[in-house]
């Protein structure tokens, strides 16, 4: 923890009068299930009613008195180069937070915040499970103010006063670098498969409020209303198929309605802004979430298209920061600079961020063909025996899960047709995927660790694998040049750590 303390003459600030309630709130909702069971069954049999309901009363009241006094005792200074927060009920806390540490910092509103008009603030440094302070809740001047401070790093004599006094002065309009319509986040969601979430959750969630059985049960007694009806019409077979065809139309219609839907409370209103080398987003329908991160903190960058994007000339840029990572499927920092643009918006916006670098490389170095077949081995195993399980079942009809070996094949070549990296002295990028494209770079004073990797198949093939590390790297997609040849790979492991050495030595 750094030795800094704030300005003893800044005075200590409090949360928002109504910051108690939605703490409460928040309480509320991780005992809501307790508290539902302990008033439903605990009025059921021979038990005393008045004994359950007071049991539920005492435990929202103690509820209350805890919200209440976290406001009480939760006190925040700012100086001139720190934060200090003060907080705890029983046990009590001070802690530190330089500006300079602050990596990351959140403006997040969800309709009831928005209500009051305040908001949650969060403020994240690098590597962090847990936000370093989390201010629930401030005036919604009170967070914008405070997040201009963190931008300023304390340099400004402003940064002793109250963050909604008005002489804090305002920094200059920040450059749109990329704004989203609503045509534009519509067009996110047509071109996502987002909506099934919403159907796995719904599957999800039946089974968990209702029993296994009876969720099983219901599903089969309308299965067999359904064609028991169906056959007592005696349909023609062209009535059947058009009858499939209307439930998939409608069920991928229905899907698409879903991606919209949840595009539209994500990314509506996007907007990512740059000032003085810091980036800020905000986005979002019902709750409202502002993130924004210092450009040095940016670690890696991943674009994305899948085919379908393709065909509609469309992108997906992400970045990997030096924050902590989500939890519990919560938003907490900013990692889309790009939801869905075209390929040469999301080029010049790599640019833009990078101007040293020449973004899209110039030249990929491709990677041999041979050993192709080795990406789709886990087919080659796995299909026949699925097809000889399903052949044991149903007969000969279950042979038609081979129909996948041509097209694990096809893909597997196709693939690693496409691998390919690129070094120079300032950065390193991969490409790969075929169906769903991606290309991954980083810059090569980022890189943290490197690991030359040669599995049983590589010493067989003469080939090899450097695998790069990078401070936040949390992608889908590795930083790898996989499937080298051995002296190529060696090669290049040799020129990675002699950068990566040099650096170390100049620091």
């Amino acid at each position: 923890m750094s030795t800094q303390t704030p300005d003893d003459d800044a005075p200590d600030q409090r949360l928002h009068p109504w910051s108690w309630l939605f703490v409460l709130l928040m309480q509320l909702r991780q005992f809501l299930l307790p508290l539902v069971a302990l008033v439903v069954f605990g009025n059921r049999g021979d038990r005393d009613e008045m004994w359950s309901n007071l049991a539920a009363l005492v435990v929202i009241v103690v509820l209350v008195a805890i919200s209440i006094l976290q406001y009480l005792t939760y006190h925040y200074r700012i100086g001139r180069d720190a934060i200090s927060v003060r907080s705890g009920v029983v046990s009590r806390n001070r802690r530190e937070i330089p500006f300079a540490r602050i990596h990351n910092v959140v403006v997040h509103q969800n309709p009831l915040h928005r209500m009051f008009n305040v908001a949650e603030l969060r403020l994240e440094s690098a590597g962090g499970n847990r936000p370093e302070a989390e201010m629930r809740v401030l005036r919604l001047d009170q967070a914008l103010a405070l997040e201009q401070l963190v931008r300023q790093r304390g340099q400004q004599p402003v940064a002793a006063a109250d963050p909604g006094d008005e002489a804090t002065p305002a920094l200059p309009a920040d450059d749109v670098l990329l704004q989203l319509d609503t045509a534009d986040v519509v067009r996110i969601g047509l071109l996502s498969d987002r909506g099934w979430v919403v159907v796995l959750a719904l599957f999800g969630a039946s089974y968990q409020l209702f029993p296994r059985d009876t969720v099983n049960d219901a599903i089969e007694y309308g299965g067999r209303q359904a064609f028991g009806y169906a056959n007592h019409l005696h349909p023609a077979t062209w009535v059947w198929v058009v009858a499939a065809l209307v439930l998939v139309v409608g069920f991928w219609v229905t899907l698409r309605v879903l991606s919209v839907a949840m595009a539209l409370l994500r990314y509506h209103g996007f907007r990512l802004t740059e000032h003085e080398r810091r980036l800020t987003v905000a986005s979002g329908l019902l709750t409202r979430m502002r993130t924004s991160v210092a450009r040095r903190r940016i670690q890696a960058w991943t674009l994305r298209e899948s085919a379908l994007q393709r065909w509609f000339k469309r992108r997906h840029l992400r970045i990997d920061i030096a924050a902590g990572v989500s939890t519990n499927g919560e938003r907490r920092d900013l990692r889309e600079l790009a939801p869905l643009a075209t390929p040469q918006a999301c080029d010049a916006l790599v640019q833009h961020l990078l101007p040293q670098l020449q973004w899209p490389p110039p030249q990929w170095n491709a990677v041999p063909q041979r050993g192709w077949w080795r990406l789709c081995l886990p087919a080659l195993v796995i299909v026949p025996l699925l097809a000889s399980g399903a052949v044991w079942e149903v007969g000969p009809w279950g042979a038609l899960l081979l129909a996948w070996l041509p097209w694990s094949a096809l893909r597997a070549h196709r693939t690693m047709a496409r691998m390919g990296y690129h070094l120079d002295a300032r950065y390193v990028a991969v490409r790969g995927g075929w169906w769903q494209r991606w290309w991954r770079f980083a810059e090569l004073d980022k890189l943290q660790a490197l690991r030359l990797q040669r599995s049983p198949l590589d010493r067989w093939l003469g080939t090899s694998s450097v695998w790069l590390d990078t401070a936040g790297a949390h992608g889908s997609v590795g930083l790898c040049l996989r499937y080298l040849p051995e002296d190529e790979a060696r090669a290049v492991f040799e020129r990675l750590n002699a950068a990566f050495v040099t650096r170390r030595v100049g620091r």
